[in-house]
């Protein structure tokens, strides 16, 4: 059974349809990475599955459970199992970096706090970031702020990660750490969907390449197959374009 399946999706921003006959499936432990033009859906789809934008038809079941997205209830269980990272950081700039990691699982959760900040600091030493606890985001780098926006999405033990662009805010120089975090979460086994326009790491890193233009997934397969060998015409030209530069 796949960990989350998504049957003839669709959605919309009024009359304008940006996700139509989306079909996708995902395994535990798959590392799923999005690609394609600006415009093309991406971000899009990771707002209809985390319930940010409602999906105007189509369904979708994670761990074989449908989800009821139009059910305020169904969607707390959902976002328990699913946590999103974005482009933007949107750390607590009152909060020290721990504080901002332990406080929806403390706050929101009502988890045992010993027990959640045992697990926010066991996280930011994975993500590199031990020997700044106790420091406030205007202290840290973009890179370092992005790792720990990572951390705090971590610490609510997601089922499925979903990182959107969290590199495209980066200066060149700092893109890499935070790449080498999301290599190290990648052998860990957590299910993620990644939209990046890193095409080298995006090859690495994946189990599976979904190509979206239009609003429509295109193709989709393993890096090597939509890289080196894609079987549509518009991945073609998309992936000719980007091999070019």
């Amino acid at each position: 059974m796949p960990q989350l399946e998504i049957v003839d999706l669709k959605a919309s921003y009024g009359p304008h349809t940006v996700l139509e006959r989306i079909n996708l499936s995902v395994e535990k432990g798959e590392i799923v990475s999005l690609i394609g033009p600006s415009g093309s859906g991406k971000s899009t789809l990771l707002r209809v599955l985390m319930g940010l934008l409602p999906p105007e038809h189509g369904r979708v079941s994670l761990n074989g459970e449908v989800v009821n997205y139009a059910n305020k209830a169904a969607l707390r269980a959902l976002r328990s199992d699913i946590a999103i990272v974005f482009q933007q950081y949107n750390l607590f700039q009152n909060m020290t970096v721990l504080d901002n990691v332990m406080i929806t699982p403390t706050k929101i959760k009502g988890w045992p706090r010993q027990e959640v900040e045992k697990n926010a600091i066991d996280l930011l030493t994975r993500v590199g970031l031990a020997h700044r606890l106790h420091a406030y985001p205007d202290e840290l780098s973009g890179g370092q702020q992005q790792r720990v926006a990572i951390a705090r999405a971590l610490a609510l033990k997601p089922k499925v990660l979903f990182l959107d662009e969290v590199t495209a805010a980066l200066d060149p120089e700092l893109v890499n750490e935070v790449l080498d975090t999301i290599r190290q979460l990648a052998s860990d086994g957590i299910t993620m969907f990644i939209v990046s326009h890193e095409m080298s790491f995006v090859r690495e890193v994946s189990s599976k390449v979904v190509f979206m233009a239009g609003g429509h997934v295109i193709e989709s397969g393993t890096p090597q197959q939509v890289f080196d060998a894609p079987q549509e015409a518009r991945t073609r030209e998309f992936v000719g374009k980007i091999l070019r530069h």
